[in-house]
């Protein structure tokens, strides 16, 4: 990855470089892998996810659709 430091603005690039991590999901990984997770641990939190975007979805299709 790399970012580029114009007019020596560093706070610019530093900001820049944040919110690269951010859209690349390095926080969230190091968030994750600061404790060891059992692959139970693992399944069932990804499983939560999948079940909460799948009713989100619904949410907005129901949404969408009452709209018209």
């Amino acid at each position: 990855m790399q970012i580029l430091v114009r007019d020596n603005n560093v706070d610019q690039a530093l900001r820049a470089l944040k919110k690269k991590l951010q859209r690349e999901g390095v926080y969230r990984e190091m968030k994750l892998r600061r404790h060891f997770e059992k692959p139970s641990e693992k399944r069932a939190r990804e499983k939560a996810a999948a079940v909460r975007r799948a009713r989100k979805l619904e949410r907005k299709r129901a949404e969408r659709d009452g709209a018209k």
